[in-house]
């Protein structure tokens, strides 16, 4: 017994010394791969310094305050004009200052551009005809510095377009590329670590399988004479599975609780028949209420007409989309399907996203008009959606909950006089929607 012990303590020993020598190698891979990433990314800041700092006049607009000129903008021409390349009622505004006769040109310009165009002048003149003679606001009140903070603020805007490319221009038109140097550290770090984790895997597995070994030697049952009878781990293991499959009340347990689960699983299967969360179809035309409501703030009355006034919210007919883009984007395919639509006498068929069951009784204005319901308590934050989707259940339980919580807006309107009155004296709490009837079957269900 004694020489077996001190075998298995050199063999534990061994195995100490093959773990701490791969924590080690561990440590040195991960220490590695940190240095490589910090001297990369040292090696890549000298190389986008200096043209960011190139690019610091640029940005400057001549001296224009960028700050103001972005309010000036956003109060003045954000409506007609982006800063970029996209055309809205008139051209984009990116490079304004590259391809206009000058900065003197445009203070005139935009102070008085019907006068420019009055004169004679062949460039004021062509702009006005490629954007279909659409005239231009004048602003006479505008100063040369907040002209100057505008163009500014529009150089801004178009400066961090260079560097999202993954290179910087200088002033002879050369392009610099710094992303990949910046970045190829810790994607190469990230490999190490991975590949090092791996690696500690297979020895802790390894590691594993001799402990049980060991083990398994150890603890061999001993013969009548004495001697120890050789039994593998897989026996064991093979015998002490029997063992609990035949043993009733373990055997039990697990029927139970297999059993339970089938039946919770069926039970949240049936509760999520006809319940759409999450749906979020792709539709005919591409129309983002992230643009429209989010970035324009369209009020969603414009274009729902019905929700103060009926059930149906209604789908905005396609004269709705040409109060506006009778006139601005025309030239975009998604546009196109529109006028296409329109000349076809051909309705344009949006996919339902929202849909009750005909069991259920909904009215939009009963809650939008009366209950003051925000569009965002039911569809979610719509106006931060690309693509509509589905973000509340909308089953019973859901609608029964929002009843139970909603207060109603009794101030101001004498109807709610003398239900507060009798309310008050049962309760503390404010009148809600469920103590006004917001919960009988019949509200919903006739």
């Amino acid at each position: 017994m004694l020489i077996q012990s001190i075998k298995m303590r050199l063999k534990m020993s061994h195995l100490y010394r093959v773990l701490g020598t791969a924590s080690l190698a561990l440590a040195l891979m991960v220490g590695s791969g940190q240095s490589y990433a910090q001297d990369s990314s040292a090696a890549a800041a000298p190389a986008g310094a200096a043209p960011a700092a190139a690019a610091a006049p640029a940005g400057g607009g001549g001296g224009g305050d960028a700050e103001k000129g972005k309010t000036l903008f956003t109060n003045n021409c954000a409506q007609c004009h982006s800063t970029g390349d996209d055309v809205l009622v008139g051209p984009g505004l990116k490079g304004v200052q590259q391809r206009t006769p000058g900065k003197d040109w445009l203070y005139k310009w935009i102070k008085n551009s019907s006068a420019v165009v009055a004169s004679g002048d062949a460039y004021a003149n062509q702009v006005f005809n490629k954007f279909g003679k659409v005239q231009m606001s004048s602003f006479p009140s505008l100063t040369n510095a907040d002209i100057d903070g505008i163009l500014a603020y529009i150089d801004q805007q178009g400066a961090p377009a260079a560097a999202a490319t993954g290179g910087t221009t200088d002033q002879k038109g050369a392009t610099t590329v710094t992303a990949g140097a910046a970045t190829s550290g810790p994607s190469e770090l990230f490999t190490i670590v991975l590949v090092a984790l791996l690696i500690v895997m297979v020895l802790v597995l390894g590691v594993l399988l001799a402990i049980a070994t060991i083990l398994s030697k150890a603890v061999s049952p001993v013969s009548a004479e004495g001697t120890a009878t050789q039994s593998s781990f897989a026996q064991r293991l093979k015998q002490g599975a029997s063992d609990a499959f035949n043993n009733s009340t373990l055997r039990s347990i697990v029927i139970w609780l297999f059993l339970l689960v089938v039946a919770k699983e069926t039970i949240d299967g049936a509760y999520s028949i006809g319940v759409q969360q999450g749906y979020a179809p792709k539709q005919p035309i591409a129309y983002s209420h992230k643009l429209h409501a989010g970035q324009y703030k369209i009020d969603c009355n414009y274009c729902h007409t019905g929700v103060n006034k009926g059930k149906s919210a209604t789908i905005p007919a396609a004269n709705i989309c040409m109060n506006c883009h009778g006139v601005i984007k025309k030239e975009s395919p998604e546009i196109q399907k529109i006028y296409t639509a329109i000349e076809n006498n051909q309705p344009i068929e949006w996919i339902r996203v929202h849909n009750l069951p005909d069991l259920a009784y909904f009215n939009h204005a009963q809650h939008v008009n009366v209950g003051n319901v925000q569009c965002q308590t039911c569809h979610g934050e719509i106006e931060k959606m690309e693509v509509v989707e589905q973000r509340s259940s909308l089953t019973m339980g859901w609608c029964i909950d929002c009843h139970r919580r909603t207060e109603v807006n009794t101030k101001g309107n004498a109807y709610y006089d003398k239900l507060v009155a009798l309310h008050s004296k049962d309760s503390k709490e404010p009148l809600k929607v469920a103590n006004i009837g917001g919960l009988e079957c019949s509200k919903c269900h006739y």
